[in-house]
Formats: C-alpha cells, sequence, structure tokens
C-alpha cells in the first residue's frame, strides 16, 4: 500500500456541517454557495474526510442522517467511525451488535470506508473481531484507528494490522500527541515500508506539520484543523450545561477552519521529500 503523496485526511464532527451551512458569521459562504462543496478543494485541499460524532470524547460513530447530509455537499471520500463510546477499545456482546447492525446502515447511507479498531483485554490487537468487522465492510476501505496507541506493543500491534487487511493506520506513536511520539512514528513508518499507510495525527498544526513529516517520513496526514465559532443563541441561561463539567463552553460550536486545512496541505506539499 504506496502513499504517493502528501496528504490530508481531516475529522468532522457532527457539529461542523451545521455550523459550515447555517452560520451568519465565517461559513456564510458555504450556506449561500453549496456547489462550492462539489469542487476539488471544498476542504482546502483534504482528501478524505473522517466523520464522528462526539470529538471531545476521541470520537464516536455519527448517526446515519448526518452521514447523508454530509455526502449531498462533500465530494471527497467520506470515512466513518465505528465506536458505540468514549473509553476503551474492548466491547461488549451488545456493543458489538450495536455496531455490526450500523454497518449496515452506513454502508446504504453512503459511507466510502470505514476507521475503528478492537482490543484485548491484554492490550493486544483482537485480530478475531477486526477480521469479522473487515468482511463486515468490504469492499470498502478501512483505517485501524488510534486503539493502535493504547496497545501493549504497538509494533507487533503494527503488523497485526497489516496482516489483517487495513489500508490506513492513525496513530499519534503512543503518545498523547504525534509529536511526542514522532520517534515511534518514525519506526513504525519504516517497519510498515510499503505494506500500509502510517498516518500520523494527535495534535498537529501548522507549527509542528513539517517536523512530524520530516521526522516521521509519512506520506499522509491527520488532523482536525477546529476553530471555534460563536452560538447563534441570543438568550444564554448561565449556570448550567447541557454536558459534564469538563466541556467546551456551551455557546460556543467547534468546526473545521478551512483555512487551517488549506494552510496544512500547502504547508506539507511544500515540504521537499
Amino acid at each position: 500500500m504506496e502513499c504517493k503523496q502528501v496528504s490530508y485526511h481531516i475529522d468532522i464532527s457532527t457539529r461542523t456541517l451545521d455550523a459550515m451551512l447555517n452560520s451568519s458569521s465565517k461559513f456564510r459562504t458555504w450556506r449561500k454557495r453549496r456547489k462550492y462543496f462539489r469542487r476539488r478543494d471544498n476542504y482546502g485541499g483534504a482528501i478524505r474526510v473522517e466523520l464522528c460524532a462526539n470529538l471531545s470524547e476521541g470520537g464516536t460513530t455519527p448517526t446515519t442522517g448526518m452521514l447523508k447530509t454530509i455526502k449531498k455537499y462533500v465530494k471527497i471520500p467520506v470515512f466513518v467511525m465505528l465506536r458505540p463510546r468514549g473509553g476503551d477499545f474492548l466491547y461488549s456482546k451488545e456493543e458489538i451488535e450495536v455496531m455490526k447492525m450500523e454497518v449496515v446502515d452506513l454502508k446504504l447511507s453512503g459511507a466510502d470506508g470505514f476507521v475503528f479498531g478492537f482490543l484485548q483485554e491484554d492490550g493486544k490487537i483482537d485480530k478475531q473481531l477486526c477480521s469479522k468487522f473487515l468482511e463486515l465492510v468490504k469492499p470498502l476501505p478501512a483505517t485501524f484507528h488510534r486503539a493502535i496507541d493504547m496497545t501493549s506493543d504497538i509494533l507487533q500491534a503494527l503488523d497485526d494490522v497489516v496482516d489483517l487487511g487495513f489500508q490506513r493506520v492513525l496513530t499519534s506513536g503512543g503518545s498523547s500527541t504525534a509529536l511526542e511520539g514522532l520517534p515511534m512514528i518514525q519506526q513504525m513508518v519504516e517497519r510498515a515500508g510499503q505494506r500500509i499507510c502510517v498516518m500520523p495525527g494527535g495534535g498537529i498544526s501548522s507549527g509542528n506539520l513539517e517536523r512530524i513529516l520530516n521526522g516521521s517520513g509519512a506520506r499522509e496526514f491527520h488532523g482536525s484543523a477546529r476553530a471555534a465559532i460563536p452560538s447563534r443563541m441570543e438568550y444564554r441561561k448561565e449556570g448550567i450545561s447541557m454536558g459534564i463539567s469538563l466541556c467546551p463552553p456551551e455557546f460556543s460550536v467547534k468546526v473545521t477552519d478551512k483555512v487551517k486545512v488549506q494552510k496544512l496541505v500547502q504547508q506539507g506539499n511544500s515540504i521537499k521529500r
């Protein structure tokens, strides 16, 4: 699996599209010019979208309604997260049944690929379960997500992911951010060779992208390019929040910033390899 060019894979949360289509401020042009999404640069040069809900929890499975709406306006491939909840990657029988049904519905709703990963109690890849889901998502491609960063032996886990048949693996090198895990990402890229695309992700910004790409040798990278825009609510009740205590401000919406995406893509393409 050869990664032929430096390319950008972008996180989109379920709040982003609503903000882009309905905001009266910086995203107004996206509402008025929906043909914009049919252009090649519809996300500033990103080549794929990873669609998920609950970015504050690391991403969970989005609804089929969200996927169908995204597909109406975005003409680059949309890969869908399969994750029923936040937290670890060891799932119950009931959670597995939920994900199986979601695969069927999301495929019918236009998913172009899937992003998932399952672990055993001992921190190793659950190869049996991953294999079952790879069969379920066929013929669509699959990316193994940052569950690999939680494994007991990340290099062995990489080999397992390759053997299973995933096309890509998203990783921060077993650390909180891709910059912190850069030495391990470099080892992973070298170990993978042309067998799989190792895609750094986690805290990537214009301030560290060049260092991460040059230091790892990776040809693809992943990020959310998040920005905050104010809520359109005029009445704002104080002292109450509809989420957990450690959550973003109630009247602020996290969205993907096209300008940030463009900057990252341009920066990545300008790096001499």
